[in-house]
Formats: structure tokens, sequence, C-alpha cells
């Protein structure tokens, strides 16, 4: 089985667009999914500096409509033998690769997800930091002790914690567990009960766009199953803004699932370092621009081969 994986923020990277508007069918996708999401995702993925595009409101939909655009240069077969899962704002682009949302209910939501996000933020000074190897159990006890939440659990010895400033500033200062801890340059405790407005905003958009029944095997940041329904998937979709995400549970089930191989889409890295950890031994392909797609298509023939 092969799986195909979408990146969160903070995988963004000045320039990531470039060497895709070099294929004229990407390049079309883009300007039409700008159209859809009211931004100039072609400027911004292109010559837009790191600072603009760090922003919530852009960075969402920017990193969707990437990886969706690269997705279709696959062409994925319906019912391939492929499981799909996406981190944080990459389980809306996950969810279009599975065929539950289209390629521009995804970007719209984005847009509306990172909007409102943005805003939650605004209400309170809070942020993330990262906490890197160390006792897990001493990480997790010491992030609870300060009121914090363990708002991305990763695997690989990576724990994000969430919350308010103060209490991440006693982090730094205090580490639990042995671990190192670095704050993350991000606008606040996404994956928290500070993003509740964000939330409510967001559902009551979601609440009529059409979904659909997944046509490949779909995995959700909440618990790292697989979700059945289109219904469901919209409903988990909403409820992950102030979940934790449980990244490790997905991992856990790529094993279970007995995963061969694995490609990671634009802007690849960050989800394939940690399957290099998680997932020893298993083909993984960085999908970062055209130059990489052959190898790509040939971890998707091979899994169709096999069946």
């Amino acid at each position: 089985m092969l799986a195909i994986l979408s990146p969160g923020q903070g995988a963004q990277a000045p320039g990531m667009l470039v060497p895709w508007l070099g294929s004229p069918r990407a390049a079309a996708r883009l300007r039409w999914l700008s159209e859809v999401s009211g931004l100039d995702l072609v400027r911004l993925g292109s010559t837009a500096d790191a600072d603009e595009i760090k922003d919530t409101a852009v960075t969402q939909p920017l990193l969707v409509a990437t990886a969706l655009a690269a997705t279709a240069e696959l062409d994925i077969p319906a019912g391939a033998p492929v499981v799909t899962a996406g981190h944080s704002i990459g389980e809306l682009a996950a969810a279009a690769v599975a065929g539950v949302l289209s390629p521009e209910a995804a970007v719209a939501l984005a847009r509306v997800r990172g909007r409102e996000m943005a805003a939650a933020c605004a209400l309170a000074p809070t942020g993330m930091s990262a906490l890197l190897g160390g006792d897990p159990d001493g990480v997790l006890a010491g992030v609870a002790a300060l009121g914090l939440t363990p708002a991305n659990r990763n695997g690989a010895g990576q724990v994000v914690a969430a919350g308010d400033l103060d209490a991440l500033a006693k982090l730094r200062e205090e580490p639990p567990g042995g671990a190192k801890v670095r704050a993350l340059t991000v606008a606040g405790a996404f994956h928290t009960a500070y993003m509740a407005p964000a939330e409510e905003a967001f559902g009551a958009v979601a609440a009529g766009v059409p979904v659909a029944d997944p046509v490949l095997t779909l995995l959700s940041n909440a618990d790292g199953s697989a979700v059945g329904t289109g219904a469901e998937v919209r409903d988990r979709l909403v409820a992950q803004l102030t979940r934790p995400v449980r990244w490790d549970l997905c991992q856990a089930t790529l094993r279970e699932l007995g995963v061969t191989a694995l490609i990671e889409l634009p802007p690849a890295g960050t989800l394939a370092g940690i399957a290099r950890r998680e997932l020893p031994g298993v083909p993984i392909v960085k999908l970062r621009t055209p130059d990489d797609l052959p190898a790509a298509r040939e971890l998707l023939d091979a899994t169709e081969g096999a069946r």
C-alpha cells in the first residue's frame, strides 16, 4: 500500500510554487484556485517573502493549493491501494485527495479556516513550543502541570505544547523530562480550546459544503483511524481546530496497514523526516518539484502492479 501525505503549517517556503508554474496544467490549476480563494496564490507562492506567507490566513490556502496542484499531476486512479493523511491543515488537502472534497472546496475551506484561526489568535496572547526528545511521560506531565495542551503529538520524540505565553516561557526555563524546548513562530495556540471561536465560524461554513464518501483510505488526525463517510470527515475537520493532532497515531496506522512506500506532497520534507524514523526501510519520495514526479509515479505504478 502507498501512503500519500500532505504537510501542515510551517512547511511553507518562499518560492515553493516556482517549479510548478513551469507545468501548464499545474499553473492553470493554481490560477483557478487563486480565483476560488480570493488570493493571488501564484504570486504568494513565487515572489512573496517569508513574512508574508507565514500569515495564517494566507499560509493555509497556499499549502492546500500547492499540495493539490501536485496531486493532479500524479493522476491517482480511484480505488487505488492508497492511504492518505495530512497534518493539521494538510488534512483538508488529504480529504480532497481521497475524493471527499473537490479541490475548490478544500481551498475555499482552507481560506475560511486560516482567516478564522488568525482572528482567534488575536483574542489572547498564546503560542506554541516544540519539545524534542526526553522521557515521553515526563514531557506530557510537565506540559499538563503548566496548564498547556499537547497540541501535536508527532511521534519520533516530538511533542508541541500550546497555550498561554507566560506558561510557555516557564516551559522553556525548566524543560520537562529532559526535553529540548524550541519556541515556534506561529500566531497562537492552534488545536486548543483557544480556537473555539474559529471552530464555530468554520463549522458554520463547512456545514454547507458538499461531501462524498472517500474513494481512498483517509486517516483522521483525531485518532489515526480510517474514516468511512464524507459526513464524518467533515465533522472531524471542524472538530480538529480545537483537538490535538495525533500524528503519532496516524503513523501507527500506516505501520498496521503495511505501507510499503510513501509520497509527501509539496512543500515536502517535514513528514518524510518523521516517517524515516517511524517507518524505517519504507521508500519515500519528497515531491518538491515536477522533477520528482517520475519517482513518485514509479511508486504509484509499483503499488498498482502489486494489487
